[in-house]
């Protein structure tokens, strides 16, 4: 097994001791629904610093997953999943997509719901994996040894139970397509949010061509210098020259909405 995929710093995070309500009302004497918002818009900076102390995962540490190969026949899938393991596929990948050389195969559930759980289930699809694929979960010996990317995953609709997981092979010459999740930063200065308006998030993820050895794990946006009424196209992200665009580069990521007409009218009040 390959080593830890995830390092978690000091868990105990020291936030300065909160004002009283009382005398955040005599310094900001502001109407209660603005001074709603604002209060508001403080929990979720005190709650995004905590999470990005947290280590992002890089594609560049792949883990190193154990397989074993899995038999073909009726009703296979439900035996895996109730003996506890999730049915899986392996691809060769063709063009970016799904191709031929199918190998069936099964991994413990408790293995990958640890996986998701760490990473997230963006990440967790953005992010290389070294297989290892055995004969059975005793066995030494390796059948197949390769590169992969998540390609699918399938959650239960009311436990998130992992049901099954699709891959595809990731050889250093392959070209795969990639929906790699966007992680928004800068919030805490941008000049629009901190004039009281919001942030609407249009996208979570975006589509490239990627080349095996140069798929991102997560792709920044820079909110730092937006302005009310401006947004960021994913022509504006900052990429690797070698990943292409999958969508329209004109096609909007984020903006930051102005104030409601009827606040701006209580406000000129």
């Amino acid at each position: 097994m390959g080593g830890d995929i995830w390092q978690f710093p000091n868990p105990l995070v020291h936030f300065p001791e909160p004002k009283p309500l009382l005398s955040l009302l005599s310094i900001h004497p502001l109407p209660a629904y603005r001074l709603l918002r604002q209060i508001m818009y403080l929990c979720r900076q005190i709650v995004r610093k905590a999470l990005n102390q947290y280590q992002r995962p890089f594609s560049q540490a792949a883990a190193a997953v154990l397989y074993q190969e899995s038999p073909e026949g009726k009703n296979i899938a439900a035996k895996e999943r109730k003996a506890g393991r999730v049915p899986s596929i392996v691809f060769e990948q063709e063009d970016g997509e799904h191709g031929g050389n199918k190998r069936l195969i099964s991994i413990q559930t408790n293995q990958i719901r640890k996986l998701v759980n760490h990473l997230g289930r963006s990440f967790f699809l953005s992010r290389l994996f070294d297989l290892e694929v055995r004969a059975d979960s005793e066995s030494q010996d390796i059948v197949e040894k390769v590169r992969v990317l998540p390609r699918g995953l399938h959650l239960h609709a009311c436990t998130d139970a992992p049901l099954n997981v699709t891959f595809i092979r990731a050889p250093s010459h392959a070209l795969l397509k990639v929906d790699v999740p966007l992680v928004f930063r800068g919030e805490d200065v941008c000049p629009g949010l901190r004039k009281g308006s919001s942030l609407n998030t249009i996208k979570r993820t975006v589509k490239y061509l990627c080349p095996a050895d140069i798929v991102p794990p997560y792709i920044d946006v820079d909110l730092s210098e937006l302005d009310v009424g401006q947004k960021i196209v994913m022509g504006d992200l900052k990429v690797h020259p070698a990943l292409k665009l999958l969508q329209s580069k004109d096609e909007p990521v984020c903006k930051i909405m102005g104030a409601r007409a009827s606040d701006q009218q209580r406000k000129s009040k």
